[in-house]
């Protein structure tokens, strides 16, 4: 394959085509190919002025190429705030297309392509603008607090944009504030949140097609091979799942976990590419994936987002390379997208400089 070749993304049926036969994954390159496409792109980097962002499921190539590239492996806020303080004018984003509208938002004027503007999320398909706001119509006392999975349209009708890293404390903050909150979309998180919290919630009835499918039984019957491992759950999974963690938290929480408890062994309840990260910074531990379905089911653990296993090397070589898949975000949401951003930035920059954070929530309503 000469390097100066445009690449022609190949695709493939998943290996779980039974649970996922609308998907598609890029093909596996070969050794020689993976090395030519990867001089590629990091020769095409420089010329384009671009920076890569890897979300930490995607493939493992991606995240190590973004990281020794100079760009980042991290989640979708981090993605996105990232890409704004970087210097470099266009922003390759591996992962899903509300992480590439998000990253939009907070850099206009920057170019954001993605190797695949199909790869979406169960959250986002789940919650349409035109069903969420007539439900935040029939609910116009409440503060709408929507998650990062979200897109632009839905980001645009909230008060407040929250991460699972900061959902927790921006919900106590309004409770403590006296405001009851609508919640969208992830109906187990918000779950969780309104357990620890005791706010006042109503739910979107969303979930997570990957965390959704956790099986509390499978996973009691997996500790007791393992009596002696943590676990570790993000609060996207089912409320009997969360309750066998040793520790519950966002990706960046389960990072830290996995490095601060004291155990050699942890079972890990979220999408398995974010094993890589975990073994690739605790390479003397072993990482297990909790199961996803029962005996009867095609496969054991299929714990991955199949939108996510659409980004692949050759797609990201191809966006470089042509200036393709180029994300747009409709004007007339930009700027009102931005508003419940901004809060969510400046509510978690003053909590991590021990600053008050009451000031910096308004009242229900205001814009």
């Amino acid at each position: 394959m000469s390097a100066s070749d445009v690449i022609d993304v190949e695709y493939e049926q998943p290996a779980c085509s039974t649970q996922h036969a609308w998907a598609r994954v890029p093909v596996e390159p070969t050794p020689t190919q993976r090395v030519a496409l990867k001089d590629k792109i990091k020769r095409l980097l420089k010329e384009k002025n671009a920076v890569m962002v890897s979300h930490y499921y995607v493939h493992p190539d991606l995240q190590d190429l973004a990281e020794e590239t100079g760009g980042l492996v991290s989640d979708s806020l981090e993605m996105a705030r990232f890409g704004r303080d970087h210097s470099a004018q266009t922003l390759v984003v591996s992962g899903v297309k509300f992480m590439g509208e998000t990253s939009k938002i907070l850099s206009p004027h920057k170019t954001v392509l993605m190797p695949d503007l199909d790869a979406t999320c169960s959250l986002d398909l789940g919650c349409p603008i035109s069903e969420f706001s007539a439900f935040c119509d029939a609910h116009p006392d409440r503060t709408v607090v929507v998650y990062a999975n979200t897109s632009a349209a839905v980001k645009a009708r909230a008060d407040w944009l929250v991460t699972s890293s900061c959902a927790l404390d921006i919900v106590k903050a309004l409770k403590d504030k006296g405001q009851k909150i609508l919640w969208a979309p992830d109906k187990h998180l918000g779950g969780y949140i309104q357990r620890e919290t005791g706010a006042d919630m109503v739910f979107w009835e969303g979930a997570c097609i990957v965390h959704d499918e956790f099986k509390a039984f499978e996973l009691e019957a997996l500790i007791k091979e393992h009596p002696k491992a943590k676990v570790l759950v993000h609060p996207e999974s089912p409320q009997d799942v969360v309750a066998l963690a040793h520790a519950v938290g966002s990706t960046s929480a389960i990072l830290k976990a996995a490095q601060t408890l004291d155990a050699d062994t942890f079972i890990v309840a979220t999408d398995n590419g974010m094993l890589h990260k975990l073994r690739t910074l605790n390479p003397n531990k072993t990482f297990i994936e909790a199961p996803t379905a029962g005996n009867s089911a095609t496969c054991k653990s299929c714990a991955h987002c199949p939108w996510m296993a659409m980004n692949g090397l050759a797609g990201v070589a191809q966006v470089l390379e042509l200036g393709t898949n180029e994300i747009q975000v409709d004007a007339k949401y930009l700027d009102r997208a931005r508003l419940p951003i901004d809060r969510m930035l400046a509510f978690t920059a003053a909590l991590k400089n021990g600053q008050p954070v009451g000031g910096l929530i308004p009242n229900i309503g205001a814009a």
